[in-house]
């Protein structure tokens, strides 16, 4: 159909249906994930907080929610007759694309923490800070930092630029709706962090989808969320150590 935007031919599932088995995918990763921890850790229900605080459990939760996650899109995408990697979009990017995408984010970063600073000292959530800590004393942190590096924009973008923005954009009509949407659905799931930071989502995620769109390639949002997220752990770094 179309050429930047990386649509093709296929016969992508429904909008509706596409939002529906996107959070099939994304909670049903979840609940493997979870329902796997309770019982490895033999965690009661007192204790279930501690997924939202302990590095280990949410580095452990997001390679197997992941996992789950990804591997259940793959099914889905297959139902369509479809070969995965052009369903999802996931070919290489052209290096103009990426390097363009590297200095907006940049750029964004820079004017995000000037601005944050205007209003807020909060600017590493209690949420980081405790599950670097936590990481760190039980010999975790390489694992969280794949986790948060590699994992989670993999599964992220697989999810919201791959899958769900191929069930929306249809045409060039569509373009700005798929990233709005795709980008408000990204950020609304960021539960653990303060209003500030999940409207910093948001616009992370108009990025993000612009250059998936412009590139036609979800590995672009997927190098450039890890990126961000990259950022984000130096400040939490550096937050612990001041």
């Amino acid at each position: 159909m179309l050429g930047e935007g990386g649509v093709t031919d296929l016969k992508p599932w429904g909008r509706w249906a596409t939002l529906g088995l996107g959070f099939i995918a994304l909670f049903g990763g979840q609940l493997v994930a979870m329902t796997a921890l309770v019982w490895w850790y033999k965690l009661s229900l007192t204790r279930l907080s501690d997924f939202a605080a302990d590095g280990v459990l949410v580095t452990l939760t997001l390679y197997i929610g992941t996992t789950i996650q990804v591997a259940l899109l793959v099914l889905m995408t297959r139902k369509r007759g479809a070969g995965t990697a052009v369903y999802l979009g996931l070919t290489l990017p052209r290096k103009r694309d990426l390097l363009l995408g590297v200095i907006a984010v940049v750029v964004f970063t820079a004017a995000a923490d000037a601005i944050g600073r205007l209003f807020t000292d909060d600017h590493v959530t209690q949420f980081q800070l405790d599950i670097y800590r936590t990481a760190n004393a039980a010999g975790w942190l390489p694992g969280l930092w794949l986790a948060l590096v590699v994992v989670a924009p993999i599964g992220e973008e697989t999810l919201f630029r791959g899958f769900l923005f191929r069930g929306w954009y249809r045409s060039a009509r569509d373009t700005w709706v798929a990233i709005i949407a795709t980008a408000l659905l990204w950020a609304l799931v960021h539960v653990q962090y303060n209003p500030y930071l999940i409207a910093q989502v948001f616009l992370y995620g108009l990025v993000l989808g612009w250059f998936r769109w412009k590139s036609g390639s979800t590995v672009t949002s997927m190098l450039l969320h890890g990126l961000v997220n990259f950022v984000g752990i130096v400040g939490t770094v550096i937050a612990v150590h001041t």
